[in-house]
């Protein structure tokens, strides 16, 4: 077909009612494959061309329609680190090259859209690269794809509008009659890593001229169908790109893993389409299988569709008096036998306190016996964990428990921070691994670390609570940290996950906190093999609950959320509750908080959606 009226088609699709279905991941598949992070996956196009083909061709099979090319990351900035960047034109139209040749093998229509991610350096004002700058690094790459033929042109995973809006810029000035996608990525706020949230991006992109606006890598399903609407619901006639990745990922032995299965995936194919997407694929771990699920689900129209309309309620609250600093009242009660009641919250991402403050003084109000402050979830990033435990301890009546991650942190900034928090009047300390920084928005940053989590404990109850550093130099005097580690019940290892707890105890573990479970059995055997392993655990336990409030939530906690497994029963209970499903999920935590109190000393609540009242509801019903 002459490649006018190929694009005129094209455009015409674009206006059509059904959508089109795009590929999935490369470099997933690539690395699947043999070749390592550290290598250029756009130099294959040159080197290994019969690997990168193969991928095309899969999902070809799979059902796609628009195939992109595999040069996402083939730009000047990009390609110098591997001393290719005098190769950015031969590179890029190599991509295309082996993209046609493939589609031309298949006998099918295939759209080729050239890929351009991002830059891999920050613009001005947030770094060094002026905006004409990096116009002309983009012109570069893109002029190479139009060279090559492409028949749209697909600027993708941008996080900064700045930078967008030179992508698309550059693309324009070529003159190029080809449509132009141009897709943001967003962090799990819902906004992207500058803080702007998806009906200021959908308005700003449509102002630059993009003729499709997108969504893509982000989170999975869920998140990006929230996303869609948004955008949808900010410009109702504008035409929709949206490829999720497969799940919040997880790093096992070293590796990336994704959780969502191909099944799910398909599930949300639908819901895609009624919220306006006109192009839908998949991003980071997705596989041929997850476009075939998704192509399956268009062509047969009966997948049910999945929606969250949840409307995530915020509680105004007035703060409360200044606690004096004092041994804390947790350990106490702990100590005293008291179940008790510590509800997590996560930092705000950006410089309003408000919310957080709000939701701590309903929880408070409701009996919580502590809050617990998450440091970076997901190694996202959010505002220091430090102050906001300060400003809850300084302005609620309630103590916080500060989530401290040994992931990222050398020997000094370990100890340097201990101190800062117990200057603010942070007593109670929650010592983890942390998150990869591989899955959060820096995978760049630093991930290494000095110490262990069993490590951290030691330094914490055996040196800096006796007075002395890691060094065995004294600070002036002792520290009086109540210090907590991590336990997966249901962790693939048990054994291995015994012997890690029994090491964290014998350094001076002073309260465990799980992770969530839905059944108490879980629970009832750890401990049995525990006794047949060591001993009984004479550490208070804290059990994670995590309130369902959906079938449509508990599919994607077990499909994206490593470590968590719904059971069965739960989720058929959710799917015939209808539009009950809050209410049952609360009447669920409210049945498993009775039966843990008969073996556990309290529960780790972890409201979705900032429910906080839901949590508060919960404490009602479970105190006395």
């Amino acid at each position: 077909m002459d490649n006018k009226l190929k694009r005129e088609k094209l455009i015409k699709r674009l206006k059509a009612k059904k959508p089109l279905l795009a590929d999935g991941a490369m470099g997933t598949l690539l690395h699947e494959r043999g070749v390592g992070f550290d290598q250029c996956f756009d130099e294959l196009n040159l080197t290994n061309p019969s690997l990168v083909a193969d991928i095309h061709r899969e999902y070809i099979e799979a059902g796609s329609e628009i195939i992109l090319t595999n040069t996402f990351g083939a730009n000047r900035y990009k390609l110098s680190r591997h001393g290719l960047e005098d190769k950015v034109t031969a590179i890029n139209n190599a991509g295309v090259e082996l993209t046609r040749r493939v589609v031309l093998a298949s006998f099918k229509e295939i759209f080729i859209a050239g890929d351009v991610g991002p830059l891999g350096v920050r613009l001005a004002p947030f770094g060094r690269v002026q905006p004409e700058q990096a116009r002309d690094i983009f012109k570069e790459q893109i002029n190479a794809l139009y060279e090559s033929d492409v028949d749209l042109l697909v600027i993708e995973t941008i996080t900064d509008l700045y930078e967008i809006r030179e992508a698309i810029s550059a693309a324009q000035s070529l003159n190029a009659d080809i449509p132009i996608v141009a897709s943001m990525t967003f962090t799990r706020d819902d906004c992207t890593l500058l803080g702007d949230n998806p009906i200021k991006v959908v308005n700003t992109i449509s102002n630059y001229g993009a003729d499709v606006i997108g969504v893509n890598c982000s989170g999975g399903p869920n998140q990006l169908l929230r996303l869609l609407k948004k955008m949808h619901q900010a410009l109702p006639e504008g035409i929709f790109w949206i490829k999720p990745n497969a799940g919040w990922p997880e790093q096992v032995s070293g590796r990336i893993f994704y959780p969502a299965s191909p099944e799910y995936f398909g599930n949300y194919a639908l819901a895609f389409w009624k919220r306006g997407a006109k192009i839908m694929g998949g991003c980071c771990g997705t596989t041929p299988a997850h476009i075939a699920a998704m192509d399956k689900a268009i062509q047969s129209n009966t997948t049910k569709v999945i929606f969250n309309d949840l409307e995530i309620k915020t509680v105004e609250a007035e703060v409360l008096k200044e606690e004096a600093q004092e041994p804390t009242k947790f350990s106490q009660k702990l100590t005293q036998g008291k179940f008790i009641f510590t509800i997590e919250m996560d930092p705000p991402r950006g410089l309003s306190t408000h919310k957080i403050l709000a939701g701590a003084s309903l929880l408070a109000e409701a009996g919580a016996d502590a809050i617990d402050i998450a440091d970076s979830p997901m190694a996202r990033m959010r505002m220091s964990p430090w102050a906001i435990c300060n400003l809850i301890q300084k302005h609620i009546n309630i103590e916080t428990v500060l989530h401290f991650p040994t992931r990222g942190r050398n020997l000094l900034r370990v100890q340097g921070d201990l101190l800062a928090a117990h200057a603010l009047g942070v007593r109670n300390v929650f010592v983890v691994m942390g998150d990869p920084t591989a899955i959060g928005d820096y995978p760049e940053a630093m991930d290494n670390y000095d110490l262990a989590p069993s490590g951290l404990i030691k330094l914490i109850k055996q040196r800096f609570n006796q007075g002395i550093d890691h060094a065995g130099s004294e600070i002036g005097q002792p520290t009086s940290f109540f210090v907590g580690c991590a336990l997966n019940l249901a962790a693939p290892d048990p054994e291995r996950e015994m012997k890690v707890l029994q090491r964290k105890i014998r350094k001076g573990t002073d309260f465990i906190l799980t992770q969530p479970i839905y059944d108490v059995t879980i629970l009832e055997n750890f401990l049995k093999q525990y006794r047949v392993f060591s001993k009984k655990i004479e550490v208070p336990i804290i059990i994670g609950v995590l309130p369902l409030v959906s079938a449509q939530h508990a599919a994607f906690l077990h499909q994206e959320v490593p470590g968590i497994d719904i059971p069965e029963k739960v989720y058929q209970q959710l799917q015939s509750s209808g539009d009950e499903g809050a209410k049952l999920g609360i009447k669920q935590a409210i049945d498993l908080i009775h039966q843990l109190k008969q073996v556990a000393q309290g529960v780790y609540l972890m409201p979705a959606f900032s429910r906080f009242d839901y949590a508060a509801e919960i404490i009602d019903k479970c105190s006395g």
